[in-house]
């Protein structure tokens, strides 16, 4: 007999390597559990990891044999503990984020959270083969992102980093 699994808030934990941790790293994990409720997922529970180019693409040459940086990486686990499904883990890069801030010509808070939910797709089993934005994972990703316009924002105006 199958049971049916309580509905529980989701956890997410936020960490830096290689980089000072930033005094936005709450409103990043509120964000993206935010962002896992708005996309219809319960007692998930995972991990952010904020990096450097260097150390992101030691993990992209090392899991996915490209010896290269990259913005997001993500890690499925797919077990679960008690009421919890461990979805994993997501590294993003922050040099990468301001990077691509400044080529698509986008503030750094809206590339933040583009790359959380696009972690996010990922650990739920979502891929893409392009960056082409047909792409239904992207289609998802910027659907996802306009539905939490409204949420309040990850990085305060202060902070500069």
């Amino acid at each position: 007999m199958q049971t049916k699994r309580e509905k529980m808030a989701n956890r997410v934990e936020v960490n830096f390597q290689g980089t000072a941790a930033r005094s936005w790293a709450k409103n990043a994990a509120l964000f993206a559990s935010r962002a896992l409720k708005k996309y219809g997922r319960d007692n998930w529970e995972l991990s952010i990891l904020f990096c450097t180019n260097g150390l992101i693409r030691e993990l992209n040459a090392k899991f996915r044999a490209v010896d290269e940086a990259t913005d997001v990486l993500s890690f499925v686990s797919g077990a679960y503990n008690g009421p919890f499904y461990l979805a994993g883990d997501i590294v993003i890069s922050l040099d990468a984020l301001a990077e691509n801030a400044s080529f698509f010509d986008v503030c750094a808070e809206d590339e933040l959270r583009r790359l959380l939910i696009h972690g996010i797709l990922h650990l739920d089993g979502m891929d893409h083969a392009t960056n082409d934005a047909a792409e239904p994972m992207l289609k998802k990703q910027e659907a996802l992102l306009a539905e939490l316009q409204k949420a309040p924002p990850i990085i305060q105006k202060k902070e500069k980093r």
